[in-house]
């Protein structure tokens, strides 16, 4: 019952359930369980929703070696791109330094214009060995009694100079390219090519070239 302490408070009595009655709660809300997921009958369906500390723990050797999966293949992936980037490097040095070789053949002392296509070559001034000047002699022609020879150089089309010692490389090199923009050129790519795809495609096709001149 009921009661009201000395503040005016209503008190209500204490009632404890019996454990051994019925629920009082007559209907339970619960999720409906899918007996046949995707179509596929399950041997237990209880069984098949219970989880354990060893699911748990595969769970997170499954995550583990997902993350490391995904760790490798990030890898292999930049190791391509680093590739790529040393590749860019040594291109970017090669042309700075073809650059300043260039700058300075064109600065050297020359009485006559030069001509595209045509080899010329560098020797040692006698009175000043520390400067040079550019010639159409070769040595050969010159005799013994000709100043210090240096190298031989061949002005190409677009001002450019290359070395005697690659001379056969660079026309291997025209060739291809000339190849390349022929419409009925056997070399072919498949893909939409970088320039560092390009220029590794001109490298193997030059290779090819050469040792089948060797062959023959």
């Amino acid at each position: 019952m009921a009661a009201q302490d000395e503040r005016g408070f209503t008190k209500t009595d204490l009632v404890m359930f019996n454990p051994q009655a019925a629920n009082f709660q007559k209907t339970v809300n619960l999720v409906e369980r899918d007996a046949a997921p995707g179509g596929y009958q399950l041997v237990d369906a209880d069984r098949s929703g219970k989880k354990t500390q060893f699911d748990l723990v595969e769970l997170a050797e499954q995550v583990q070696k997902a993350d490391q999966f995904t760790r490798a293949t990030a890898s292999s992936k930049l190791t391509v791109i680093a590739e790529q980037v040393r590749f860019l490097q040594e291109q970017a040095r090669k042309v700075l330094e073809d650059a300043r070789l260039n700058a300075l053949l064109h600065e050297t002392s020359c009485n006559f214009k030069k001509v595209p296509g045509k080899t010329y070559y560098v020797y040692k001034q006698r009175k000043n060995p520390d400067l040079e000047f550019i010639s159409m002699i070769s040595p050969q022609e010159w005799g013994p009694s000709g100043p210090e020879f240096e190298a031989a150089y061949r002005l190409e089309n677009d001002m450019s100079w290359t070395q005697e010692k690659d001379m056969d490389r660079r026309e291997n090199e025209l060739q291809l390219i000339n190849k390349i923009l022929d419409a009925g050129t056997n070399v072919q790519f498949n893909f939409m090519p970088s320039q560092y795809q390009a220029a590794r495609c001109l490298e193997d096709a030059t290779s090819k070239t050469e040792n089948d001149k060797a062959e023959a």
